[in-house]
């Protein structure tokens, strides 16, 4: 191939800093976008069929053509921009794809016609377009993107080390063939290494030096943009390019504030990082792309040749993972087997080891329940009996009788005076006047009548007080009397302000499980027939539950029911016993498996009473239930769908038809995170009353001699795999040694 010789040199206008062309943030876009159809080729080349434009540039046209002698299509770039043409930069072309023709990676220059209307050159066709063209579909694979990489670094190298550098590396000038092998072509701003006249590349491709007016040709610009070429094969766009980057330089008028914007992005932009979160990207690759990038160009990767060798190098290691995984194969097999007959074998025994705790303790817990809610109701039927014996007295019936004939104040009269003797253990309310009988009023009590039937009752009551303490059973805390339309007539202690009023919308009256309206009247309640135990209250006093154990007093002929005897317990006084029995049963346990500084121990092992009557469980007494907490609930809340003391699943699923859990949750660990946790639970009904007796223990605690075995298995592991971790260490060290 001869070049003409009036071909101006490529030092021609090399001063002329406005012929230098700077490609602009969307001028490839636009020139790729121009109509290949229906143009009319520029003139005719002998030797060759124009076909059809490939595309449409700054300084002229790009045509498919087929070589007549052989039938090899081509591509013929036309200059037919002539007068803007810029003489020197078609001869820097020519001359550098000339001298570069011997390498694969650089498009090959095949012929030249300087003489023709327009001047034209003839290159190689790459039938797969360009890189530019490539990224429209999408971004390319990490294997595609370090092999197209690798063979524009492998042209870089052969162009430098024949003098010449390209500076102006972008997407639209690398072609790829039908193998997907990358060329290198355009070298319109290519300098040699000898020069020192400044060249423009593309916005976003070129190194910050190199963005001047007075730049010197370095290959590290070359180093840059074959970074920015790899950033942008990887995410789909050039390193900080951006809508407001673009813009900021867009703004600016003539080319020396273009490149003053430019450089100022570069240098107030956050460094890339956009292909570290590509999937496939290694920390080297990362790397080597984070040094091409680098803004100073001192810290930048020197040469095209050392990237390819920073390449290879990786692709290397990446090679040698087989060899370091076989490496490791070997013993991991090794440990896998070992962990696999550890993990069947020990989980075996631990789980064998904890079915059995969780079975004895369960098995402890459900007979602790059963005699729990035996004995509530055995406890509960001997108040109701003794309730039954002395409500079937005369002496009651002529108190009921004769109460109808008395006013409030009367009655309350009879009762202190009653409660005057030696039996009395209560005070007088506060509006009566408390004061000893008189000599004449002790004269009518010990007269020939004897003592008045509120004697009788009063004296009755507490004789079985007196018996209750004896046998050291919870004593009643108080016994009162109703006439049939629920008007309390007696009751003791006299604490409260009660004698005289109606209580008929109670539940201990009516029996209908449930209190009523206290504004309900009286004709649309009726009195309780059967003895029976009423539904839990909280005590004004207290705020803890309450039930009234009641029985109807029935007249002489046991036709109609004239009132009602009735008897009041807290619930967690009716407990208390059977408490410190489980407290005993618990205290070797809490010697030997808790510290002082664990929570509470009394809350490891406990019972609790729940209500299951009205379509809720709802607790009725647990030990967190006192009266100091129990005052912090607000009527609201406690009524609320959301109250603490509302059982909630898997309570009501698991508890009440299996009668025990091992996973049971203690609905107040809402409020105490001394409860938190799971518990072994299990339950027993009381009777007929609707209630639950609950033991629950804390699962932790009932396990933990398996947590200790657990411990043991897990200390052997660690220590074994420590071991087995160093001499595993040391094998890979002797393996990457042999490997080098």
């Amino acid at each position: 191939m001869n070049l003409p010789p009036s071909l101006p040199s490529a030092d021609t206008n090399a001063d002329a800093l406005d012929a230098t062309p700077v490609q602009g943030i969307d001028e490839g876009e636009r020139s790729r976008a121009l109509s290949t159809e229906g143009a009319t080729p520029p003139g005719h080349v002998p030797g060759y069929e124009l076909q059809r434009r490939l595309g449409e540039g700054s300084f002229g046209s790009v045509w498919l053509a087929r070589e007549l002698k052989t039938g090899k299509q081509v591509a013929i770039k036309f200059y037919t921009h002539r007068r803007g043409l810029d003489w020197s930069l078609l001869s820097r072309e020519v001359e550098k794809l000339a001298v570069l023709y011997t390498s694969r990676n650089i498009v090959e220059l095949l012929d030249v016609g300087w003489d023709h209307e327009p001047p034209y050159f003839v290159m190689e066709y790459l039938q797969s377009g360009s890189l530019a063209d490539r990224l429209q579909s999408g971004v390319l694979t990490v294997d595609e993107s370090t092999q197209i990489a690798r063979d524009i670094a492998r042209a870089l190298v052969h162009a430098h080390s024949s003098g010449i550098l390209h500076c102006d590396l972008k997407p639209a000038n690398v072609l790829l063939d039908g193998n997907g092998d990358a060329r290198l072509g355009d070298f319109g701003q290519s300098r040699l290494t000898t020069e020192q006249s400044p060249a423009l590349g593309t916005l976003f491709y070129m190194a910050p030096e190199q963005a001047v007016t007075d730049g010197v040709p370095d290959a590290r610009w070359d180093v840059y943009a074959l970074g920015a070429l790899m950033y942008q094969m990887l995410t789909g766009s050039p390193p900080y390019r951006t809508d407001d980057a673009k813009g900021r330089i867009e703004q600016a008028d003539s080319l020396e504030s273009r490149l003053t914007a430019y450089r100022l992005v570069l240098r107030t932009s956050p460094p890339p990082s956009r292909h570290r979160q590509v999937a496939g990207v290694d920390r080297r690759l990362a790397k080597i792309i984070d040094q091409c990038l680098e803004q100073d160009a001192n810290l930048r990767i020197k040469s095209p040749q050392v990237v390819l060798d920073l390449l290879d190098q990786r692709d290397a290691l990446r090679a040698k993972r087989p060899l370091v995984a076989l490496g490791f194969l070997g013993p991991v097999l090794f440990l896998i087997a070992v962990y696999w007959i550890a993990n069947t074998v020990i989980p075996s025994v631990v789980e064998t080891a904890e079915k059995n705790l969780i079975n004895r303790a369960l098995a402890s817990d459900i007979i602790s329940a059963r005699i729990l809610a035996a004995s509530v109701q055995q406890e509960l039927q001997v108040r109701q009996d003794t309730l039954a014996s002395v409500a079937d007295l005369p002496a009651v019936r002529e108190v009921i009788r004769r109460s109808s004939e008395l006013s409030r104040d009367e009655l309350i009269r009879d009762l202190v005076r009653a409660a005057g003797s030696p039996l009395e253990t209560a005070p007088a309310p506060p509006e009566v006047e408390r004061r000893e009988a008189s000599d004449a009023e002790r004269e009518e009590m010990s007269g020939k009548a004897g003592p008045g039937p509120v004697d009788v009752v009063v004296a009755l009551m507490q004789k079985t007080r007196d018996k209750e303490l004896y046998e050291k059973r919870t004593p009643d805390e108080s016994w009162f009397i109703t006439d049939q339309r629920g008007r309390q007539v007696l009751r003791l202690p006299l604490t409260e302000n009660t004698i005289g009023k109606q209580f008929h919308w109670r539940d201990y009256f009516h029996g209908q499980g449930r209190e009523l309206d206290p504004e309900i009247e009286i004709d649309s309640v009726s009195i309780r027939q059967v003895p029976g135990i009423s539904a839990a209250f909280q005590s004004r006093a207290t705020d803890q539950y309450m039930v009234a154990i009641s029985v109807p007093v029935w007249d002489e002929s046991h036709k109609e029911v004239i009132g009602i005897l009735a008897s009041t317990i807290h619930l967690t006084d009716l407990l208390k016993q059977w408490e410190v029995r489980i407290r005993s049963l618990e205290e070797p346990l809490e010697k030997e498996g808790h510290s002082q500084s664990d929570p509470d121990p009394t809350h490891h092992r406990f019972l609790a009473l729940a209500d299951t009557r009205g379509g809720e469980v709802r607790l009725l007494d647990h030990p967190w239930m006192t009266p100091q907490n129990l005052g912090k609930i607000s009527d609201a809340e406690l009524e609320s769908t959301d109250s603490p003391l509302r059982m909630v699943t898997p309570f009501d699923s698991v508890l009440l038809e299996e009668h025990w859990s091992t996973e049971y949750a203690d609905p107040l660990a809402r409020r105490d995170p001394d409860f938190a946790g799971q518990w072994l639970a299990a339950a027993a009904p009381v009777g007929n009353t609707g209630w639950i007796a609950v033991v629950q223990e804390r699962r932790d605690v009932a396990l933990k001699p398996v947590d200790e075995l657990r411990r043991v298995f897990v200390r052997a592991g660690f220590s074994a795999i420590c071991v087995f971790s160093l001499l595993l260490g040391l094998l890979w060290y002797l393996i990457h040694r042999a490997s080098n």
